[in-house]
């Protein structure tokens, strides 16, 4: 991916979306799309995640949010352009 293609963005995804799995299976899907970035849980019971890639996989990549995995219950996806420092792979916080 040339860096004129890539973009960050910031996701906070409200619901049932801690402790259901939710982080980990959002690993292994930005994995599968090529996206690098991280996820964590907020205290308000939310998660953040800052993914970077090509538009076409971070498309893919928020539908996939808005659904989670399959004991989650995705109430909302906030997405915003962000200008963090992503580094190579995606981790969780």
């Amino acid at each position: 991916m040339s860096a004129g293609t890539a973009r960050a963005r910031r996701y906070r995804i409200s619901g049932k979306v801690q402790g259901v799995y939710f982080r980990a299976a959002t690993r292994d899907a930005a994995r599968a799309l090529g996206i690098t970035g991280w996820a964590r849980n907020l205290p308000d019971g939310t998660v953040e995640v800052v993914a970077a890639a090509a538009p076409a996989a971070l498309t893919a990549f928020e539908r996939w949010l808005a659904q989670g995995p399959p004991r989650a219950r995705v109430d909302a996806v906030l997405s915003e352009a962000c200008d963090d420092a992503v580094g190579p792979g995606f981790e969780v916080q």
